[in-house]
């Protein structure tokens, strides 16, 4: 029994010394797209051996990292304009597109029962509709019992590419907005309550009677929130779903787009949703640890490769194959270590 017991140790021991482990990279920022991340770690795990570890801390948190190389690549939903991806000697791709929705807590109001226009939703952010049972929501919500209770917003308190993609929809639909707040990844908020994080911002909306915030899909669909139909640019009201998700990122223009950072707020289309975006990851193109990067764009890879239904069953839009292989080129033409591409399949 004793012999049999040391065979057997030993059999696992030259099994465990013949497991290679896994390849590590770090990344950190958008929370946008942190459940795919999340999925995808899992997959890649054993069918790519890396292993990643990602910490969602906001799109602007990730842009300070990788500026500050604390990390193997950040994450942001804001893309970078090119003189800054430049002067950080960053390269920006993206990975995927997702969708930001409003959600509320207003008693008896069901999902996606409300109707909301861009217009009442920049004014319930501006301070302008301070109750459900305003003329103009009541007007918009034929039907729906609205109560005679308070506007509470909630938005992001830390730098955030879902504000960005949100902020800049507001922008694009309310001259008002546009003009008083604009669009970037932290703004001056005229009224309401921060939260940190998708997920901050889900539970705050949750626990709030009254509140209205905003999200993306996949935190209203896990955390089952109460979300809103939204007029389109065709003017149909429209849910959010996978499948108008879809038909707005089907028109995006990816040719015309520098460093692809394509634009897909508020699309034409009869069934587009109106708040899609893509999300962006960005690697230095002066990488202190070649291999690292390698790992990167190997995980990445792997996760365009593999990883498309993984992405559909959490409701995002997996990028076209063109688009794909564009930035499998974009790789190999920008990273370069020694003079040699960093990048080879």
């Amino acid at each position: 029994m004793k012999l049999k017991s040391l065979v057997m140790a030993l059999a696992a021991s030259v099994a465990a010394a013949g497991t290679v482990s896994a390849q590590q990279i770090t990344g950190a920022g958008a929370t946008f797209p942190a459940p795919v991340y999340a999925k995808w770690a899992e997959g890649a795990r054993s069918g790519a051996n890396i292993e990643l570890n990602y910490q969602a801390i906001g799109s602007g948190g990730g842009i300070n990292q990788i500026t500050n190389r604390t990390v193997d690549f950040g994450a942001s939903d804001a893309p970078l304009a090119g003189d800054k991806l430049a002067s950080g000697k960053l390269l920006q791709f993206p990975t995927v597109m997702g969708a930001v929705v409003p959600i509320v807590n207003i008693p008896g109001v069901e999902p996606d029962q409300l109707k909301l226009t861009g217009e009442l939703l920049a004014d319930l952010y501006l301070g302008k509709i301070t109750k459900w049972n305003d003329p103009r929501l009541v007007e918009a919500n034929r039907g729906v019992s609205l109560p005679n209770l308070a506007v509470a917003p909630v938005y992001r308190a830390d730098g955030s590419g879902t504000t960005f993609v949100f902020a800049s929809y507001l922008s694009a639909v309310s001259s008002d907005w546009k003009g008083k707040v604009g669009a970037a990844t932290s703004i001056r908020w005229p009224v309401g309550t921060g939260a940190r994080g998708n997920d901050g911002v889900a539970a705050t909306v949750r626990n709030t009677r009254g509140a209205v915030g905003y999200v993306e899909y996949a935190y209203a669909h896990v955390n089952k929130l109460t979300t809103a139909q939204l007029r389109n640019k065709a003017g149909n009201y429209v849910r959010a779903s996978s499948e108008t998700f879809a038909a707005a990122a089907s028109s995006a223009d990816w040719t015309g787009a520098q460093n692809f950072a394509v634009d897909l707020i508020d699309q034409a289309g009869a069934q587009a949703w109106p708040i899609v975006s893509a999300t962006f990851i960005l690697l230095p193109t002066n990488p202190t640890d070649a291999a690292r990067s390698r790992n990167v764009m190997r995980f990445f890879d792997w996760a365009y490769t593999n990883g498309g239904a993984a992405a559909e069953e959490l409701d995002y839009i997996p990028l076209p194959a063109n688009v794909q292989d564009a930035v499998r080129a974009a790789w190999q033409k920008n990273l370069v270590a020694d003079g040699k591409p960093i990048w080879s399949r």
